[in-house]
């Protein structure tokens, strides 16, 4: 845990109690800071004070006697409209900041790489700390993966935070410079809380805040936003740019195409890898966030070599695209945390015979991203309380089941992939919705879908120990060390 030094004798307002505001709050008090911890909700609440953590409406509280307010990134500062223990923060001239903040004024002398973007964030985190660990670099992984900050180890001064930040977070984290900024891509998302979508945009933005050479911003340019700011980046000329793309050649920037990575850095296309050969990295979209944990960890010192290796060696991220099993020749895949629809149109633009399970609780969108895949869906398994409007999206586009139940689903999905046998089946979970309906997180859900598909009758394979059998991978073929 995080030594948060600077706060010892003085009270500290702690607002929100999920998992990483308990863990303020704990890493508060043991820092020696006078905690006064609250949150609206009353079993948030009991679950604080279970695990220690001193209670202090903040509703009520002299404002006065306060300096501080740590809140978690899920609190509205502006939109729809601020929250009342916000605005009297405010009143009361006390700053208003989050966790990631905290991390940055303790552990001034480490490095910090930080990964935003609407879809995409996660699996490049994950893949970053994985290439670092593995290199050998000394390396902390966390953020809105899922890790709160202050639970990380403290590290020395050749230590590096790998840090996936949210929109949320920027905004609540104002003196972090990052030595290395990935922005993968913007769509909209988040946007009642920012106001719109130029709000929106501002906060993506904020991780080049302070950036100078030689710290880098590297850039996916396969969305227009994100073209535009890298173009605007290279103009003011104030930071080393790099861009990244999943699906086209870039002068000077990092790419894949038809599956293989390649580095253009040095002035010359160079193959990286191909990474067909690992069922994680599968799809143009793993292209980018692959391009933009190449170009990160290469900009911190990582060599090409060693990261070839360690993207080869990528175990996947927990319930996205994750490749759970093969039983008798259908592909089971857990992509849970494809909670809108953009995330779960990359799961189906990287198969061909798709047994789709989708729905749950309904965000906008619906299904807009996912219509231009549907020629890949074979069948659409309907759960939660999306059922009926999705299905009325589907009518005529696709046959489709109202399982209701993630069980009756995954049963059905099953039966229909192995009667029809079509080559290289897949049967995915990939809600485009929240949780919420039915599980207390996207988490939950995806280890009741693996709970499932492992109970399942027949000869179970893994996808890693069998090169070639998951759908869209390859034999280690066509690509050797002498080409790095």
């Amino acid at each position: 845990m995080i030594d948060v030094f600077p706060f010892a004798g003085f009270p500290v307002a702690v607002f929100g109690l999920g998992r990483s505001g308990i863990a303020t709050a704990l890493a508060l008090q043991e820092s020696g800071a006078e905690v006064w911890a609250w949150d609206d909700n009353e079993d948030a609440r009991a679950a604080a004070e279970a695990e220690g953590v001193s209670m202090n409406d903040l509703h009520a509280c002299d404002w006065r006697e306060m300096t501080t307010l740590v809140v978690s990134p899920g609190v509205p500062l502006d939109h729809p409209e601020v929250h009342p223990v916000v605005a009297n923060a405010r009143a009361a001239n006390c700053e208003v900041i989050g966790d990631i903040e905290l991390l940055v004024r303790t552990q001034r002398w480490c490095n910090y790489i930080g990964i935003t973007g609407t879809n995409g964030k996660s699996t490049t985190t994950a893949l970053l700390g994985h290439i670092m660990q593995v290199a050998g670099r000394e390396v902390e992984v966390g953020g809105n993966l899922g890790i709160p900050v202050l639970t990380l180890d403290p590290l020395g001064a050749e230590g590096t935070y790998v840090l996936e930040i949210s929109s949320y977070q920027l905004e609540l984290a104002p003196s972090v410079t990052f030595d290395v900024a990935v922005l993968l891509n913007i769509s909209a998302d988040h946007l009642d809380r920012h106001g719109g979508m130029d709000g929106y945009i501002a906060a993506k933005r904020i991780i080049f805040q302070r950036q100078t050479k030689p710290r880098a911003a590297v850039i996916g340019i396969d969305d227009d936003i994100c073209r535009g700011i890298c173009n605007e980046l290279k103009a003011a000329d104030e930071q080393v740019i790099i861009p990244v793309s999943g699906r086209e050649r870039i002068p000077g920037g990092v790419y894949a195409i038809d599956g293989v990575l390649y580095d253009d850095t040095n002035g010359t296309e160079i193959p990286v890898c191909n990474l067909h050969q690992n069922p994680s990295l599968l799809g143009a979209h793993n292209g980018q966030n692959a391009a933009a944990a190449y170009a990160a960890a290469k900009t911190a010192g990582v060599a090409p070599h060693a990261i070839m290796a360690c993207l080869q060696s990528y175990p996947g991220l927990v319930h996205r695209q994750e490749a759970v099993t093969i039983v008798d020749g259908v592909a089971y895949v857990n992509d849970s945390k494809a909670t809108n629809d953009e995330a779960a149109a990359r799961m189906l633009a990287c198969f061909d015979n798709v047994y789709w399970i989708v729905g749950g609780q309904p965000k906008e969108g619906g299904l807009a991203a996912c219509l231009p895949h549907l020629d890949r869906v074979r069948h659409a398994y309907l759960i939660g309380d999306a059922a009926m409007a999705f299905s009325q999206i589907l009518d005529g586009k696709v046959p489709f089941t109202l399982s209701g139940k993630l069980d009756a689903a995954v049963a059905a999905a099953h039966e229909q992939a192995r009667t029809d046998g079509l080559p290289q089946a897949v049967v995915a979970l990939s809600p485009a919705c929240a949780s919420f309906d039915q599980f207390s997180s996207f988490e939950a859900r995806g280890d009741v879908f693996k709970d499932l598909v492992e109970a399942l009758p027949g000869e179970h394979l893994d996808p890693f120990e069998e090169p070639g059998i998951f759908p869209g991978t390859t034999d280690a073929e066509g690509m050797t060390e002498t080409e790095i």
